[in-house]
């Protein structure tokens, strides 16, 4: 019986790995100096702190990918960034943001004649509620011949989402081209579906993201997204529809509930780590960065997963999208204790 059971636990391990490999197959010889790179639409945040006698909006800094690359930067991963912003205060609010982070930026292209987008967040009983300001903002403006050449050849991983394809057709279309020279390079792909519809109907979504995360490797959908996208309402079916798709990794944030990840030929449920939250802005995107940083580093899908459920966990301690994102330390002090 100890034979069996050892059998069972190599080849489950071993078929994991395999995965893992498939993968970085191509990656694995690529001389590339960047781990992640993002691109999307940053924004700036407005967030509502009800923590003292009058409710008072606290600046910061948003948008679900530039949050991301953010995550992953603090867990060690070696980063970039690709968008458009303009020229003006909040435009180079994210310059020195990335800076500090250590995120790659000398891509970013400022536009004179464009604004950077905000919004503002607003907290009640049922949660935060955001308000939108971006129509007509840089990064709505770029196209497909925006692409830098050479740079998403450097990275192993691309990481794009649903709203970087949402805030306008060239953009939509900027980010499949990028998604194409990834895959002719031999590099992964991980898409967030990150549904939107005030952005666009969703007719439009649906068929964009399934065009989509059938590029991808790795996809990161949430569930009450994905049950409007694939109208489908267990994890283990969309898990399923997803990988039939083409992903190789899928890994369903649930909230509360924990994620179901899911590979060809297994499927596991990571539960959620329990903390006392006051903010959920952005621990999707924490979610995201973390895992594809202890992804890159651990090449198991289901231990970046537990990794990234703590450092998501993390994030709702504080106000706003990026200030309360953990660094490392932080997120290995947390499981350990």
């Amino acid at each position: 019986m100890q034979h069996s059971m050892a059998l069972r636990s190599w080849m489950k391990y071993g078929h994991r790995i395999s995965i893992a490999q498939d993968v970085f197959e191509e990656i694995r010889v690529a001389r590339s100096e960047i781990d992640i790179l993002a691109i999307g639409e940053p924004m700036v945040e407005f967030n509502e702190d009800r923590s003292s006698a009058s409710a008072v909006y606290r600046p910061g800094h948003g948008g679900d990918t530039s949050n991301a690359i953010v995550a992953a930067a603090r867990q060690g991963a070696r980063t970039a960034y690709f968008t458009h912003l303009g020229d003006d205060a909040f435009g180079h609010q994210f310059i020195e943001l990335w800076d500090r982070e250590q995120v790659g930026r000398s891509d970013v292209v400022l536009q004179p004649d464009a604004r950077t987008g905000i919004y503002f967040v607003t907290h009640g009983p049922d949660g935060h509620a955001f308000s939108y300001y971006r129509a007509g903002s840089a990064a709505s403006l770029v196209g497909p011949r925006h692409v830098p050449d050479g740079l998403v050849e450097s990275a192993k991983v691309l990481h794009v989402s649903g709203i970087s394809q949402a805030i306008s057709t060239s953009a939509c279309d900027m980010i499949f081209e990028a998604m194409k020279r990834a895959k002719a390079a031999g590099r992964a792909i991980s898409y967030d579906t990150n549904l939107r519809l005030r952005l666009w109907p969703i007719e439009r979504a649906r068929a964009v993201i399934h065009a989509a995360v059938a590029m991808s490797d790795i996809a990161l959908p949430g569930l009450d997204d994905a049950e409007q996208l694939t109208g489908l309402t267990t994890p283990e079916a969309i898990c399923d529809f997803y990988l039939g798709l083409g992903a190789k990794i899928v890994a369903l944030t649930m909230g509360k509930n924990g994620t179901m990840v899911a590979i060809p030929g297994e499927r596991q449920h990571v539960p959620a780590r329990v903390v006392t939250a006051v903010d959920a802005t952005g621990a999707g995107d924490t979610f995201d960065g973390a895992f594809l940083a202890e992804w890159l580093r651990v090449r198991d899908p289901f231990a970046a997963a537990a990794y990234a459920n703590a450092a998501a966990a993390l994030s709702t301690q504080g106000y706003g999208a990026v200030a309360p994102i953990p660094k490392r330390a932080a997120v290995e002090a947390f499981i350990k204790g």
